[in-house]
């Protein structure tokens, strides 16, 4: 694609966000209803991948009851990103309202008054983008952030996840140096702990019993700085607004071996997802580097259609 229909797709992009931030939550809401159902029957890969994922993580669910949870995760997703216009470019004071609670705010809290920074795991759950404007308009927060594959949109992105305070480093040493001296001040970070990282960066530990290849940049983190981690999302309440989930971190991700940490990791991911499985974006392929694995064997089990 030409720099030219680059622009022009970022124009317009851009330019839906901000129309779509006017909007009220409850219409937003309504659209995804009629967009999802269409995401569902119409984009193969999302509806393929997140039906496998469903498949392996729920078992005892019959195909029907997988097929309606398949398609109330898709909806979500969708408001998710008919929703970035509006946590990034609605007036403040409009997303600050639409926060109506806050559970396990004190986990953060009691973290930071002992003199500790807070690693925040933020798993693709509701609107994490929410979840970041409330974090870093009530603490110093830093994040790692990844330019978007149109160069035209990184300063919309940018500003919009910024606009609260926060401090965007880059995916690399200098950014990992960064998350270590705000933990260090005994501020708060966030980590994306269910995206799969490069060969090298991580370790295979069990999410929902299955192997999946999970990141080891937390158990790093916490060796260095004695940091407390906490779980966080933004639950959505359909065309209302969104309550923010602070969990205790399943214990094991304090442990100096990595894939203990992981499996931790994992496990407080899950704890997310529990609260409502339909908001997790189950479009991920978190079993993908098995495949890899196992490429040149002759059974790969149910993982082949990935």
């Amino acid at each position: 694609m030409s720099e030219a229909k680059h622009r022009y797709q970022a124009r317009a992009i851009a330019t839906l966000w901000r129309c779509l931030a006017g909007r009220r939550l409850g219409t937003l809401w309504r659209l995804a209803r009629l967009a999802g159902p269409l995401v569902h029957r119409f984009s193969r890969r999302e509806r393929e991948v997140t039906e496998i994922n469903l498949r392996e993580v729920f078992p005892d669910l019959d195909s029907q009851s997988r097929r309606r949870l398949a398609r109330a995760s898709l909806t979500h997703s969708t408001a998710t990103m008919l929703e970035l216009g509006f946590a990034w470019m609605a007036p403040p004071e409009r997303v600050e309202a639409s926060i109506l609670a806050v559970h396990g705010r004190e986990l953060l809290d009691e973290a930071r008054a002992s003199g500790q920074g807070v690693i925040v795991l933020a798993p693709h759950f509701g609107n994490w983008e929410v979840l970041n404007f409330w974090l870093s308009g009530h603490f110093p927060f830093t994040a790692m952030y990844e330019p978007p594959k149109l160069p035209d949109l990184d300063p919309v992105i940018r500003d919009g996840r910024e606009r609260m305070g926060a401090s965007l480093v880059p995916t690399n040493p200098r950014g990992v140096a960064a998350l270590l001296k705000a933990l260090k001040r005994a501020e708060a970070v966030g980590i994306l702990p269910d995206q799969e990282p490069d060969w090298g960066s991580g370790v295979f530990a069990p999410f929902y019993g299955r192997p999946a290849y999970t990141a080891t940049l937390l158990p790093k983190l916490v060796a260095r700085t004695r940091a407390r981690v906490v779980t966080g999302v933004a639950r959505r309440l359909p065309g209302q607004g969104f309550e923010i989930h602070f969990l205790a971190a399943d214990q094991r991700v304090y442990s100096p071996d990595e894939v203990e940490s992981a499996t931790g990791v994992n496990a407080c991911v899950e704890a997310a997802i529990a609260l409502e499985p339909a908001q997790y974006q189950w479009e991920y392929k978190r079993y993908r580097k098995v495949i890899e694995e196992q490429q040149g064997h002759p059974d790969h089990g149910s993982f082949r259609l990935y």
